[in-house]
């Protein structure tokens, strides 16, 4: 009886809990409270950064990173805001830190926490090959890619009850099946186990879907969206016959990704050419 329940709970949440992603349309699964998603994130996030090695802001690196994702963050909240996802965004505490590290990543936490390592900076080149990395990174937070795959493992664990999701709304509970859940999706190393939020490999089809929005966003904030392909072919050529980069981690293949790109770039042309005027 108790499986039967659970089954049709799972099914009643999914009919109610069902969202479109922006641009795409795509729907998906969302089960946990935006509160408690972003409370998880900020605490996550501030202990990350007094854990690394922050650059100051007032370094040339640090300000173009602010420089380049406030750009992002005007252009995603024009878009948001006149197309009915305004809702979306609320709670976002938007924040970009460059940390010192050789990682060649970045990422993005639920509520638009930003982190971007320093050794990715080689690769992206200049600001629109930033751009490009922010506008992918925002994307997932935009999309609510982490949600949804807590959603999705909310489901195949069984732990909706009654109109509660375990681990969402009661973030407090100490149960073991409540905390295996939550290590199985933030992951269980590296620091402060933030990787469910940003190094954690997404799905193929989240990865591409930040690809076409990042790639329509970054057009909306001025930048030539020709330079992501730019970006993407160097990084292919730099993980080419050795280990990717953890950027790479469980993405599209590096053909698939750029061929993709090439289709979207005459849509996202428009944009950018309209953020020009």
């Amino acid at each position: 009886m108790r499986k039967v329940i659970i089954v049709m709970l799972s099914i009643a949440f999914a009919v109610t809990a069902c969202e479109k992603v922006p641009l795409t349309g795509r729907k998906q699964l969302i089960l946990v409270p935006n509160n408690d998603m972003l409370a998880m994130s900020f605490t996550q996030y501030k202990a990350f950064l007094d854990t690394s090695r922050v650059v100051p802001t007032s370094s040339g690196d640090a300000e173009m990173v602010n420089r380049v994702g406030n750009r992002i963050r005007q252009a995603v909240e024009s878009y948001m805001n006149s197309n009915g996802f305004a809702k979306r965004l609320e709670g976002f505490q938007w924040e970009y830190h460059l940390v010192q590290s050789n990682q060649v990543n970045a990422w993005c936490m639920p509520g638009g926490k930003i982190v971007v390592y320093s050794g990715i900076l080689p690769y992206t080149q200049n600001e629109a090959g930033l751009a490009t990395v922010l506008g992918h990174e925002v994307s997932h937070a935009i999309a609510e890619h982490g949600n949804e795959r807590m959603s999705e493992g909310l489901v195949a664990n069984g732990l909706l009850q009654a109109g509660q999701v375990a681990a969402g709304i009661a973030t407090s509970s100490k149960s073991p099946q409540t905390q295996a859940l939550f290590q199985q999706a933030i992951g269980t190393g590296g620091p402060l186990m933030y990787q469910y939020f940003g190094a954690l490999p997404h799905s193929r089809k989240q990865e591409s879907e930040a690809d076409h929005l990042g790639l329509i966003f970054m057009s909306m904030a001025g930048y030539n969206p020709a330079e992501a392909i730019t970006f993407w072919t160097r990084m292919a050529k730099a993980s080419s016959g050795k280990a990717p980069a953890e950027f790479f981690s469980d993405h599209p293949s590096d053909s698939r990704r750029i061929a993709d790109l090439q289709k979207l770039l005459p849509d996202a042309q428009k944009y950018y050419a309209s953020a020009r005027r």
